[in-house]
């Protein structure tokens, strides 16, 4: 099937790439020249881990193109995928108007009969808009649009669309729903994952709901981790005994710094705001708005308190992107994280595996360093904020010889606190107690037991 992809970030590159390799032939189109450059060069604008390989295996089968030219992507093609971006309002409702201009500008280049799908994230009520955008240009109604919103994970993208969970067909047309089953009938064949074919409306707020929902399972194991550390808990085991309950699952009840991204922010401000909007305010998404918000600060507030730190001290800060597996710092909590730290007169270095030239245009006056010892050298104390599979594998004797101070933050829990302690350093972790005492002599004595 000939497909269009209009606008190649995160969602559109990932949709185009992977059905090329479904065997449909794809023509990808973006406003930005760079970025087609980038493309047109087999060069990935983004870190997806995969992607510049998926990228080449489409390539090889001839059935992926960069366009610069918008009509050339859309003439004769039978599904156009909206794939644009769709920013926060002040109230945080979504900005449409990127959508609504790229509507406008292909309403004219559709040939008779073509489905429009709408991939960006977008408030229920909006498919309906930007059909009659559509119709006003043309003028005709040899056309649909339809919602088929994306479940993509940062760091796991290739494998969320080529494994889905479900596939979501949004659209009251009959032609529009044989176009787009036709156009998955290569993934379901092979993964057998189900299609819920409904309204646009109920596609436009499945989207919106389910990013909302996961969002509060995290804000509850962050307040369950408050809780721990108050009672003498440990929320990783805790978190354990509650995901065993198949009714909940296991997934997004990691205990951390709070949620980020270019998803769970932006969708659940935008389904609050759908809340008010419709008259039926969201309380529990408000609620965790906020304390997702406070959240990020809070611990940096922790920070000068544990390890008594003063104006002048060095903290380092392991971690600036969202999450591991990408470079995206959008809403991550480093930037609100790092400008606490330096607000209470901290110095701050920084290392990321990736994230380091997209975060240095956020958060000016950190000393930005090649890895982790590096920025280490001469800390008061060390703060991990991002859970790279690196900082697991950290020579924690190297980076305690390298600290000036002897504290280490672990906000995503991913280290034994024995092991830092056994290394001399002080642990402190999210939710966990750690460990009692002076903590060199508490694995000292307990090793000294051991062998007696």
């Amino acid at each position: 099937m000939d497909v269009a992809i209009i606008g190649t970030g995160y969602v559109g590159l990932t949709t185009g790439v992977c059905l090329a390799l479904l065997g449909h032939e794809v023509r990808c189109h973006d406003v930005d020249p760079g970025r087609m450059d980038k493309l047109a060069r087999g060069r990935p604008p983004i870190y997806e881990p995969g992607m510049e390989q998926a990228m080449r295996a489409a390539a090889r089968k001839r059935s992926l193109h960069f366009v610069s030219e918008l009509a050339d992507a859309v003439r004769g093609a039978k599904a156009v995928f909206l794939s644009v971006g769709t920013p926060s309002l002040p109230d945080g409702d979504i900005d449409l108007s990127y959508l609504e201009a790229a509507a406008r500008q292909i309403a004219p280049l559709l040939a008779p009969f073509t489905t429009v799908v709408v991939k960006s994230t977008v408030t229920v009520g909006s498919c309906r808009r930007l059909e009659q955008i559509i119709r006003d240009v043309r003028g005709a109604g040899d056309f649909a649009v339809a919602a088929n919103p994306e479940f993509l994970r940062e760091g796991s993208a290739i494998d969320d669309f080529m494994h889905p969970d479900r596939i979501i067909i949004g659209s009251d047309d009959e032609r529009a729903t044989t176009t787009l089953k036709e156009l998955y009938g290569p993934l379901v064949a092979r993964t057998d994952a189900p299609v819920l074919v409904t309204s646009a409306e109920n596609a436009e707020m499945v989207k919106h709901a389910a990013n909302a929902f996961l969002a509060m399972k995290i804000g509850f194991i962050n307040e369950v981790a408050d809780l721990c550390e108050r009672a003498g808990a440990d929320v990783t085991t805790v978190a354990k005994g509650i995901g065993l309950d198949q009714r909940i699952g296991p997934a997004f009840l990691q205990a951390g710094p709070g949620f980020g991204g270019s998803c769970f922010p932006k969708d659940a401000r935008a389904f609050a705001a759908t809340g008010r909007r419709n008259g039926v305010p969201q309380s529990l998404v408000e609620t965790l708005i906020e304390g997702n918000d406070r959240r990020k600060t809070a611990l940096a507030r922790r920070i000068a308190f544990k390890a008594n730190l003063r104006k002048g001290a060095v903290v380092a800060v392991l971690g600036v992107a969202f999450k591991a597996a990408t470079d995206d710092v959008r809403e991550s909590p480093a930037l609100a994280f790092i400008p606490a730290l330096q607000d209470q007169g901290f110095v701050v270095r920084a290392f990321d595996p990736q994230a380091m030239p997209t975060a240095a245009k956020e958060l000016p006056d950190v000393n930005w360093c090649s890895d982790a010892y590096e920025a280490a050298t001469g800390a008061d104390a060390v703060v991990i904020l991002t859970d790279w599979k690196n900082f697991t594998e950290l020579d924690l004797g190297r980076l305690s010889e390298r600290m000036k101070g002897s504290t280490l933050f672990d906000f995503r829990n991913i280290l034994q606190p024995e092991a830092v302690a056994a290394c001399g350093m002080t642990y402190f972790g999210v939710g966990r107690a750690g460990l009692p005492g002076d903590k060199r002599q508490y694995v000292e004595k307990r090793a000294v037991a051991a062998a007696n």
